[in-house]
């Protein structure tokens, strides 16, 4: 830092009033020590300004624990004015932390507030921004101290602890939050920056810079994953970029743009950490927009292998735009699978709420679409819900349903399609199940389903006569959790006992099933909204089926079909009975969406996967 020490020898002759220092400011745990009250003489150079306030850097601390940067609170042109980027200063202020009273689940942002007493003691000084990957390190696998628990920050019960209450001492080579932390209000740099999202409605987006990371997968992202200890991995190496300081505006990105060096102050805001950059950060690279289709495709010659495709469609309706793109994903990429499990289904009405349930026009409208580009004609099954019951886009009904090549596969004929309301149950002899409804639904008046989306099954058999189960599966969805760098320790996952009590229903049924024939053929898949790292959610289905993943050596990196804030993830799962495992088990996920070429350009927020089983 230069010129740096020479100001504040200049300074400690300017009054006798005693001085703060930022580090004394800041100090060595989440809040400051001197919180509440008013400091004077506080000396830093200005590294960056904005609306609302300017940062200034004070001496180095040979602490690691202890920020020497510090924003400076101010909304007020005459007081913004009275300096410029590379002012030494010394100042008189209060010390706060703040927090907006509707977000408790944010961290405190130490602060000093109503400057005063403001003096520019020379000017065109310059600041080295701390080197991220070359001074400083960011952790890479865990957040907290206090996501304790197998399964780190993804550990149940959640809010058990709070960061703001405990207070505690950083420990920023240890933990991901603290070491950001530890930075801020500081100068860094982020070299070599790749950003792993689409940027969010504001322009900003999460990267990790040429520093060690985990997870990375091969497009340039960074998947959830279990670290070697079995704690899952939720990559707190990374960090949101936010607007830049001069106005300028972000560019747009895709998962693995690469970008230049990003310089900025660290600062926390809605729920998470970010750099403010000093101007726009540069595109370097832009990755191929080359998206390979399954390698998994149907033989019609072939009974005994059968493919299927998964896919929430997101919201679809007869008159949906996306609706073409969707056919075509399924024709192009997916390469029309045998059977398909589809989520988000809507009523023909969309969501007008006009009492409309029946989807049958929106399955229709679809198969049309996939038969003008493939000449595959599918036949579809589902079950529509009772009005307004099972959640999703008001007045949408969102269902989950098959659609079907009848040249391949056939439903179990001798069983009555069930109700909105019907109980599916396993009836039959050993060796041989059937089910009470064909299709039809699990268990769809148990508490579990309340405003959620009932499970369908289904039974199925091949020309020869030779039989597999399916379960379509769409959990309540992730609505109301809190960010994973929030307060709340372990981060709140709502609403993760619904989740829990519904992979538990489902996993009763597939155990009436294997106790009527144990090596029966069964494929449970969807949408579960959940991470497989959750393993208290999982453990009921996990205990008696084997994710595909796993069966089918996917790379654990790889094993993504959503991306969401800093992380590559996989929300969509197919879990196989042991009568499948014991033959060969093929799967892809195939990245339509989150390789998207923009935001504007991705259908759904789900990519689909494709899987190659054999039932004989």
């Amino acid at each position: 830092m230069s010129r740096l020490a020479s100001f504040l020898a200049l300074a400690s002759c300017l009054s006798f009033v005693s001085s703060t220092t930022v580090a004394e400011i800041q100090g060595p745990a989440w809040q400051s020590p001197l919180a509440g009250q008013t400091v004077n003489n506080v000396t830093g150079v200005v590294t960056a300004k904005s609306s609302s306030g300017f940062y200034i850097a004070g001496e180095k601390s040979d602490d690691v624990r202890v920020s020497s940067g510090l924003l400076v609170y101010s909304t007020s042109s005459s007081v913004l004015s009275k300096v410029a980027v590379g002012d030494a200063i010394s100042l008189s202020g209060r010390v706060s932390e703040f927090r907006s009273s509707s977000q408790p689940n944010y961290l405190f942002l130490t602060e000093l507030t109503l400057p005063s007493n403001i003096m520019i003691l020379s000017s065109n000084n310059t600041v080295t921004p701390v080197v991220l990957g070359k001074d400083r390190f960011p952790p890479t696998r865990e957040f907290s101290a206090l996501d304790v628990g197998a399964e780190g920050f993804l550990s149940a019960p959640n809010n058990s602890s709070r960061i703001e209450a405990a207070n505690a001492t950083l420990q920023p080579d240890k933990y991901g939050m603290d070491f950001w932390e530890s930075l801020e209000g500081q100068l860094v740099t982020i070299p070599k920056a790749t950003s792993l999202a689409f940027p969010n409605s504001y322009g900003e987006f999460w990267v990790h810079g040429d520093w060690p990371v985990t997870g990375k997968n091969k497009r340039g992202g960074l998947t959830i994953t279990f670290g070697p200890d079995g704690i899952p991995d939720g990559n707190p190496e990374a960090i949101l970029v936010g607007a830049p300081l001069d106005g300028t505006k972000n560019p747009m990105v895709v998962l693995g743009t690469g970008l230049g060096d990003i310089t900025g102050v660290v600062t926390f805001l809605f729920g998470f950490y970010y750099v403010l950059p000093l101007t726009a950060p540069v595109v370097t690279s832009i990755p191929s927009s080359d998206i390979p289709a399954t390698t998994l495709t149907s033989d019609l010659n072939d009974v005994c292998t059968i493919t299927f495709g998964d896919y929430n469609v997101e919201n679809l309706m007869p008159t949906s735009s996306h609706l073409p793109t969707i056919a075509s994903h399924i024709v192009n990429y997916l390469r029309t699978p045998d059977i398909l499990f589809i989520q988000e289904i809507q009523d023909n009405s969309g969501a007008t709420s006009d009492g409309t349930v029946s989807a049958n026009v929106t399955l229709a409208t679809l198969v049309v679409s996939i038969a003008q580009l493939s000449n595959v004609v599918y036949n579809f099954t589902e079950i529509d819900p009772v009005d307004g019951q099972d959640g999703g886009q008001p007045g949408g009904n969102i269902r989950t349903a098959y659609l079907y090549r009848p040249e391949k596969l056939k439903l179990v004929p001798g069983s009555p399609v069930g109700g909105s309301l019907d109980n599916t149950e396993v009836k039959g002899f050993l060796g041989r199940p059937k089910l009470s409804h064909n299709p039809g639904r699990v268990d769809p008046n148990n508490t579990a389903w309340d405003a959620s989306r009932k499970p369908l099954a289904a039974a199925w058999q091949n020309k020869f006569g030779v039989q597999f189960f399916t379960v379509n599966v769409h959990l309540s969805s992730k609505g109301g959790s809190s960010s994973v760098q929030g307060d709340a320790r372990p981060p709140v996952n709502s609403p993760i006992e619904a989740r829990t009590n519904q992979v538990s229903t489902v996993a009763t049924f597939v155990k009436s099933l294997l106790f009527k024939d144990p090596l029966a053929k069964i494929i449970v898949s969807g949408d579960f909204n959940e991470y497989i790292q959750t393993r208290s959610v999982y453990k009921p289905l996990t205990s008696i089926l084997t994710d595909i993943d796993e069966a089918a050596k996917v790379p654990e990196v790889e094993r993504y079909s959503y991306v969401y804030d800093q992380n590559s993830q996989q929300l969509d799962h197919a879990l196989i009975s042991w009568g499948l495992r014991l033959r060969k088990v093929e799967f892809e996920h195939v990245h339509v969406n989150t390789w998207s070429p923009s935001l504007a350009a991705r259908v759904s927020d789900h990519d689909p996967s494709v899987g190659r089983i054999r039932i004989c």
